[in-house]
């Protein structure tokens, strides 16, 4: 049984559909008490609460299932921001990673997942493909990838004193069912926009959002199942893999995929912006897994209007 942490989220959704539909038994732990959405997932799961912070919490959970392994999605950094003193939220974001570790120590775990990001890799200056080789500078500009690559070394310095089998997921920009508004590009907005006909609100964006603008953009099933192939592999030759569609999609590119299928949508966005984009290699992971994405950007567009027309809220 694979126990995955923040199994009912946005991206943890759609990892444990991809599990199921890979023939595994999922147990999802949530923080707060929560129940499984009618309609969810294709097959039964386990639901369990306990908060990864709580090592007490998480042993409990393997005394009433067998895991053979973990997908670690939920937190273990200090966001979002709380009234909690720094120090204490960065002792608890860290303190539940290593706990993960601890229990899947405890359990005789082979292989545990856990969850880092496309921004580890803000600050370097390679254009074109991001391999998971590349030199990252010390410096973040957020607090997000400071502590996935806080996160990153310390599974490494883990794998080898554990000899569990520790996997980073470097995951690029996801949109799909379930997301919610992102910081950091406006695709899930504009499409919530084009289905619910009014104009995007890009104010929660930390920077303008300009046509030219560009990055890996993975749909959230492509994005689900690529770490179920990564959980389920019979042997991986690496500890990175980079988790993307493999190439970089304009936020012009996203504005066309809408209207093909919602003409007289109202999501323009100003000329400008860069016209250089890192992206994904996505080598790695096709070359271990055969993990290829299967939505292109029309192709997202079109699943992800038709989920939101269908009464879903996001």
């Amino acid at each position: 049984m694979i126990l995955v942490t923040g199994g009912l989220g946005f991206i943890g959704s759609h990892v444990v559909q991809a599990l199921l539909d890979a023939g595994e038994e999922c147990v999802l732990v949530q923080r707060r008490h929560a129940e499984v959405p009618a309609g969810r997932f294709t097959a039964p799961v386990q639901l369990e609460q306990a908060d990864v912070t709580d090592l007490t919490s998480l042993r409990d959970i393997g005394a009433r299932h067998r895991i053979t392994g973990i997908v670690h999605l939920a937190g273990s950094m200090p966001w979002p921001p709380s009234s909690e003193p720094s120090v204490g939220a960065a002792r608890r974001a860290l303190g539940g990673l290593l706990n993960i570790v601890q229990v899947a120590q405890d359990w005789g775990v082979n292989r545990v997942g856990v969850a880092s990001t496309i921004g580890v890799y803000s600050g370097v200056t390679a254009e074109g493909a991001l391999t998971e080789d590349l030199p990252l500078p010390m410096s973040s500009p957020h607090l997000i990838p400071a502590f996935k690559k806080i996160g990153e070394l310390l599974n490494d310095h883990l794998a080898d004193q554990t000899g569990i089998d520790i996997v980073n997921y470097r995951i690029s920009g996801t949109w799909g069912p379930l997301g919610h508004p992102d910081p950091f590009f406006p695709a899930p907005e504009l499409v919530h926009a084009a289905a619910r006909g009014r104009t995007p609100d890009l104010s929660g964006l930390r920077a303008p959002a300009y046509a030219e603008d560009g990055l890996d953009l993975c749909y959230v099933k492509d994005t689900g199942r690529a770490i179920a192939l990564l959980q389920t592999a019979d042997k991986l030759a690496h500890r990175t893999y980079n988790v993307g569609a493999g190439r970089a999609t304009t936020n012009a590119e996203v504005i066309a995929a809408i209207k093909t299928i919602v003409p007289d949508a109202r999501i323009e966005l100003p000329a400008g912006g860069t016209t250089t984009h890192g992206y994904l290699d996505i080598t790695r992971i096709r070359e271990d897994t055969g993990y290829q994405p299967v939505y292109d950007t029309e192709r997202a567009a079109a699943d992800y209007i038709s989920w939101l027309r269908a009464g879903h809220e996001r």
